[in-house]
């Protein structure tokens, strides 16, 4: 055969295997298709079908059981979180009441055989208490402040870990799961003797004073304590009694090496003349603080 002979029946070839295997996919289309139907004459009425719950929905588990729907559950964000209750914190949150400190420590020293830090204070009784519990429901607390979970968490936008990283996020943001160190300050800053003219600090100068804080305290800046979490008459009882009631949010239970700048509210006999390291301290507590109805 020659080449010419050669290049015809390859031409041949390739069609006969064209129209072969169109015919064959043709053959098993139909014969995998199902026949139409033959017209009915008889017409049945049926109901219409309920629309199928979209897997969105369907899948959808309880909220209270959504990680991440709780975690952007309104109450965490302004405006709800400043009218959450502690009932309301407490239903997902209970735990840090119901835990417990330790029996024993790692090294195996038994809470019953050790003094905490906050035990050897005058103002404390009972067992050791976790740091959620004496700032709750301690019995000293009770009669001296009226703490809420909001107190100290403010809420804030979970995708922000610091501020400042959306555009819509405020410039003062605290954390959900962190709190603003400036709350914590209030009452854990250092003791501003030197405001006060003392000549040291309270523990080395306060028997000069016969340790009673209001030996100067019952004329000079009367209006204090007016703050929402706080009781302030309870705080004057307490200072009547024993001095470090009142030590121990002035520096006694110091956590930072500053002190807080407290506002400098009038009060009677006050004088016009203020202090050089009170010119630039505001008048008022901040407005989230002040007692309900007392608000301007």
């Amino acid at each position: 055969m020659n080449a010419g002979t050669d290049k015809w029946w390859v031409g041949v070839l390739a069609l006969v295997i064209a129209v072969v295997g169109g015919f064959s996919v043709h053959f098993m289309s139909n014969s995998n298709s199902a026949p139409a139907p033959e017209p009915s004459t008889t017409t049945t009425a049926t109901a219409p079908k309920e629309a199928p719950a979209t897997p969105a929905v369907a899948a959808a588990p309880p909220v209270s059981s959504d990680y991440q729907r709780v975690r952007y559950d309104p109450i965490h964000f302004k405006p709800a979180i400043d009218k959450a209750t502690d009932a309301d914190c407490l239903k997902c949150h209970q735990e840090v009441l119901d835990t417990n400190t330790r029996d024993a420590s790692p090294a195996g020293l038994k809470k019953t055989d050790t003094l905490a830090w906050y035990q050897t204070l005058a103002t404390y009784e009972g067992e050791q208490m976790t740091f959620h519990q004496r700032h709750l429901t301690a019995p000293f607390i009770k009669k001296v402040a009226n703490m809420s979970c909001t107190t100290c968490h403010q809420g804030n936008n979970p995708r922000d870990e610091v501020s400042g990283t959306a555009a819509d996020s405020p410039t003062d943001l605290t954390m959900r799961k962190m709190v603003d160190p400036n709350t914590c300050l209030m009452c854990h800053g250092q003791f501003p003797y030197q405001n006060m003219g003392l000549p040291g600090p309270w523990h080395e100068s306060g028997a000069a004073f016969q340790n009673n804080c209001l030996l100067c305290h019952a004329a000079i800046r009367t209006t204090r304590h007016k703050v929402n979490f706080l009781n302030a008459a309870g705080i004057e009882q307490e200072g009547v009694a024993n001095s470090d009631s009142c030590y121990g949010c002035h520096g006694g239970r110091a956590w930072y090496r500053t002190s807080f700048p407290y506002p400098r509210h009038a009060w009677a006999g006050a004088g016009a003349t203020v202090p050089d390291w009170a010119k630039d301290r505001p008048t008022e507590s901040d407005l989230r603080f002040l007692i309900e109805g007392s608000k301007p």
